[in-house]
């Protein structure tokens, strides 16, 4: 059985969501229990469509779950911005007879598991939509759905309670559901998916492998939980664990300790604001602990710093090893000179120079590296390819890309 999608809508209007930050929206259904997030363009000028692509950008950037989005797709150079955007998936409107003979076009050119079809009517397509696009946004009867089987289906359904969704769901054929329900306060994303799972649904929900009585706790029945960045793996804070605060966690998606200090259960962030979502938890060799992998919401530490281990006892000089560590430095030392100019800086005498010398540049070390790898002496390649990426973090630099937005374009490819 595949897991079922639950989806929010997002109608894009001047760079709102019905009036709302849509950054902060996507964030908000991101982190409590959305599986992806569906946005529809819905500019009457072609100034306000960019203004939409622009918010499009910026909630590919805050999600971390997937984004399909559609609406006012003209051509095909629409469909490019939205995927260039960071769009999982572009939607062709099939109630639209420009997109409908497009179809062909973009999913040859940009794959078709980038395209999705929306479609409200029970008529039968001659054309080859299993060879075109990889899902189907169904608004029709859930009923009459003549795709069943063909392409994964998602219900664009007036559905408007847990019930009446659960029902829908409940379809063998239906992939997932995206209603307006989920735009309302009502709306629980972790409480509806219990919901489902307990109806025998398969949902995307957190379900340990490891079970309580499996763990050894201390005589006070409690574990201790080491918080973990996912992103950077910095290690934020130290916190317990029992058995309610345990099951809590898995059922909310956000981390719940049990306070020592108070004898009571603590979710992390419910006075602050300051959330942690989880992204995994692990335990070690002898099952006595816990590591949390979360997504932080602001500050770890009470003191208001990121992590509670900000303060240095001991602290020995090394070279930083990481890869991604070792390029945001080199990036951020870029991004410095930008800001603040230092006389004699070769980074400086480039950004001076301007967008024609950094790509000029470019051009000649990506020949030098070219040649060099004619060489077998890995070392000139090495060299050479230091050069060249040092050269490309100017220009991402210039041009305000950050390594964040190159590994998640590669992580989506």
């Amino acid at each position: 059985m595949k897991i079922k999608y639950l989806i929010p809508v997002m109608p894009l209007k001047g760079g709102k969501v019905n009036g709302q930050d849509g950054v902060k929206l996507a964030s908000f259904y991101n982190d409590n229990g959305a599986d992806a997030i569906l946005m529809l363009d819905l500019s009457e000028s072609d100034e306000e469509h960019e203004t939409n692509i622009g918010l499009m950008k910026q909630v590919c950037a805050a999600a971390e779950i997937p984004v399909y989005a559609g609406g006012h797709i003209r051509r095909v150079e629409d469909v490019k911005k939205i995927l260039y955007a960071g769009c999982d998936k572009a939607v062709l409107n099939f109630g639209r007879e420009s997109n409908v003979l497009m179809a062909e076009e973009v999913s040859k050119r940009f794959g078709k598991e980038k395209i999705a079809f929306s479609i409200g009517d029970a008529g039968q397509f001659t054309q080859p939509l299993e060879e075109w696009g990889s899902m189907i946004l169904w608004s029709g009867s859930d009923s009459a759905c003549p795709y069943k089987g063909l392409l994964p289906v998602i219900s664009i359904s007036p559905a408007a309670s847990d019930a009446a969704i659960i029902e829908v769901l409940s379809n063998k054929w239906v992939y997932g559901i995206s209603t307006a329900y989920f735009s309302t306060e009502v709306a629980d994303f972790m409480g509806l998916k219990q919901k489902a799972a307990a109806r025998g649904l398969r949902m995307n929900i957190l379900t340990s492998s490891v079970k309580w009585e499996e763990l050894k706790t201390g005589k006070d029945g409690l574990i201790p939980v080491i918080v973990q960045d996912y992103r950077t793996l910095e290690v934020l804070m130290l916190a317990y664990m029992d058995e309610e605060a345990f099951n809590t966690t898995l059922q909310t998606g956000k981390m719940t300790y049990h306070s020592r200090s108070r004898g009571e259960l603590w979710t992390k962030g419910m006075t602050s604001g300051h959330f942690q979502y989880v992204k995994s938890l692990s335990v070690d060799c002898d099952n006595d602990t816990l590591l949390a992998k979360v997504s932080q919401v602001g500050a770890a530490c009470h003191t208001g710093n990121h992590t509670c281990f900000y303060r240095d006892m001991v602290k020995k000089e090394y070279k930083e090893t990481n890869p991604l560590k070792v390029f945001e430095n080199v990036y951020g030392v870029i991004m410095d000179r930008k800001l603040h100019p230092k006389e004699g800086s070769y980074t400086n005498y480039l950004f001076d120079k301007g967008i024609d010398k950094i790509l000029k540049k470019i051009g000649e070390e990506a020949t030098e590296l070219v040649i060099a790898a004619k060489n077998p002496d890995p070392e000139e390649i090495k060299y050479e390819l230091s050069d060249f990426l040092y050269h490309a973090m100017v220009l991402m630099a210039e041009r305000n890309v950050t390594w964040e937005d190159i590994t998640r374009e590669l992580a989506n490819r």
